[in-house]
């Protein structure tokens, strides 16, 4: 079996893991900038909480290296992880402005706010390390302005202690109001941030629940950020609080990912449960089974139909797979011998776990063959059902055209010849002759009469003019036999379903009429459990067979062409019992 993102039907294109000397560099490299914030926390004795500064430092700096590492390693296709080892870093870098050496001052007093921007860049990238989407590149862009731009106009009018090597002019009331504005900017940047990621969240089916947990664990840490940056610019005196609990939630982000990928280990180690299940016999729902192990209650699975040229659900209905690129839905095509099996529709997030989406793909390979049969098998039905529909109706229309047709012209004509010969009797003096005058007329008074019989079989106008109770009540009227009819209550109904019971009695009378010998016989029409029921009896010799002459076989596909039923009980010498129920549409 060939896997591939909608369209690229092949797994490929995996990136290259590092190699273990990088990720050993990159270890160092944290152990000794930790150390580093450590030695240059002890060399500046006038810091405030020196000892409680270094530990968030550390907590907001080792968490991301170390899921970075980890990302890195088992996902080299994604950015998302080389991104958390830069945050990472940047962290022990922006302490640098401890310092007295002025080169090592300003470095460090530039990193200060891009640590921010990093963490709003970081959160917005889940989970492939790019920002999709032009609202969330702006807000990427707009949060490295905002820390990198404002900053350096900041330390060029003298901002904080002017130790740095931009400083131009001595403006601290303008520094002092470009950094508000700056801790402002940022403050909103992260809200909006914020706004995009529950947007983001609310546009698609709900995501996994490790995928939800992140996602809220990302929307708190900004949060957070916002109310540091804003009790920064206003002052505020919980200050300090706040900068704990913040830098405590933004330390969280990294650990709920790694809870994120154990996740996505625990559920590669649910494939073998998913085998046992369908070595046991196929699944009542295979849909249900691939979402648990997939651990995606969103995933939905189309089967490709060739017959028709495109996809379906599990009941045979049309599906169009989203576009591709559509960063709410990611779509994985199915492949066996060459030709598109199915196609699976899952949470983005597991874009990035190709290995896990093959093995559930290869484990239920056999499942989605036969389940895409039985979704071809029902498409089939749906059609077959369709164009039975469709030829009842032709049919119909056919009917009402027909007696259009014998009203308008044969009966007109008839009617117009019975007035001519009745102005030629009264012209007549011959006796004989106005005798034989007036026998024509008799017959064609009865060829009308039979005409407006034979239209009446053709299209029952009845029923459309007056409805279902009041046809049958004519054709009680007519029926020589002993009738008894039974109608209760019943309201109009859609033309077509009155049409459709109105056959099925005619149809069952003449039968009783022609070969059951029956004496009486009896009607109920009534609507029960949202369908209409007609009962038609008779206690003639019985032994009717649905299979011989068109009579009954042709109601029962009138019957079922309206997802109806028709069944007919006819024992020798115990009579015939036809009944229809045909549903009856709500409201």
């Amino acid at each position: 079996m060939a896997l591939g993102r909608h369209g690229a039907l092949t797994l490929g294109g995996r990136g290259v893991p590092p190699a273990p000397a990088v990720l050993w560099a990159v270890g160092l490299a944290a152990a000794v900038a930790t150390a580093g914030t450590v030695l240059l926390a002890s060399a500046t004795p006038e810091l405030y909480q020196r000892e409680l500064r270094v530990v968030l430092l550390a907590w907001t700096s080792l968490p991301f290296i170390g899921a970075g590492m980890i990302a890195w390693r088992h996902r080299p296709d994604s950015r998302f992880g080389p991104l958390l080892i830069v945050a990472g870093l940047v962290t022990p870098i922006s302490t640098l402005q401890w310092a007295d050496p002025p080169l090592l001052n300003t470095v460090g007093q530039l990193c200060d706010l891009l640590l921010p921007a990093l963490w709003l860049h970081v959160f917005l990238a889940y989970p492939t390390g790019r920002v999709t989407g032009r609202v969330r590149r702006l807000l990427v862009a707009a949060g490295y302005a905002a820390a990198l731009v404002l900053q350096v106009a900041i330390l060029a009018f003298g901002g904080f202690d002017g130790r740095n090597l931009l400083s131009l002019t001595a403006r601290p009331e303008v520094a002092e109001v470009l950094q508000n504005v700056q801790l402002l900017s940022l403050s909103a940047l992260s809200l909006v941030a914020v706004a995009a990621l529950w947007l983001r969240r609310r546009s698609g089916p709900a995501p996994r629940r490790a995928v939800a947990l992140l996602v809220d664990s990302f929307g708190a840490a900004l949060i957070m950020v916002a109310a540091l940056l804003t009790a920064g610019a206003l002052q505020l005196p919980a200050f300090e609080v706040i900068r704990l609990i913040t830098f405590g939630v933004v330390g969280l982000a990294p650990l709920a990912f790694l809870l994120g990928l154990l996740d996505a280990r625990l559920a590669r180690s649910g494939v073998a449960e998913m085998v046992v299940r369908l070595n046991d016999g196929p699944p009542a729902d295979l849909r249900d089974l691939i979402a648990r192990a997939l651990r995606d209650d969103s995933l939905t699975v189309a089967y490709w139909l060739p017959g028709r040229g495109g996809w379906a659900d599990g009941h045979g209905d049309p599906v169009t797979l989203p576009a591709t690129g559509d960063p709410r839905r990611t779509v994985t095509v199915l492949e066996q011998r060459g030709e598109p099996l199915a196609a699976l529709m899952y949470d983005p997030s597991l874009a990035e776990e190709p290995e896990l989406v093959a093995a559930v793909g290869a484990a239920a390979a056999i499942a989605l063959e036969n389940a895409r049969l039985q979704a071809e098998l029902l498409a089939r039905l749906q059609d077959l059902h369709g164009s039975r529909a469709r030829l009842v109706e032709a049919a119909q229309d056919e009917r009402r055209r027909l007696e259009r047709d014998l009203h308008d012209g044969a009966q007109q004509r008839l009617v117009a010849l019975a007035l001519e010969l009745g102005l030629l009797q009264g012209e007549l003096a011959d006796p004989e002759a106005r005798r034989r005058i007036e026998h024509a007329r008799r017959e064609v008074t009865v060829s009308m009469e039979e005409l407006r019989g034979i239209a009446r079989g053709i299209h029952p106008a009845v029923v459309s003019s007056h409805g279902l109770a009041v046809a049958l009540e004519s054709v009680a009227a007519r029926t020589s036999m002993p009738l008894r009819l039974r109608v209760e209550d019943l309201p109009r109904l859609p033309e077509n379903i009155e049409v459709a019971a109105y056959y099925v009695v005619c149809e069952s009378l003449a039968n009783t009429g022609k070969h059951a010998l029956a004496t009486s016989a009896s009607i109920d029409v009534r609507v029960s459990g949202g369908a209409l029921v007609v009962v038609v009896t008779d206690n003639g010799v019985g032994g009717a067979d649905t299979g011989r002459g068109t009579g009954l076989r042709g109601l029962s596909d009138r019957v079922e062409a309206l997802d109806g039923r028709l069944r007919v009980w006819s024992p020798s010498g115990g009579g015939t019992r036809v009944r229809a129920e045909i549903p009856v549409p709500a409201g």
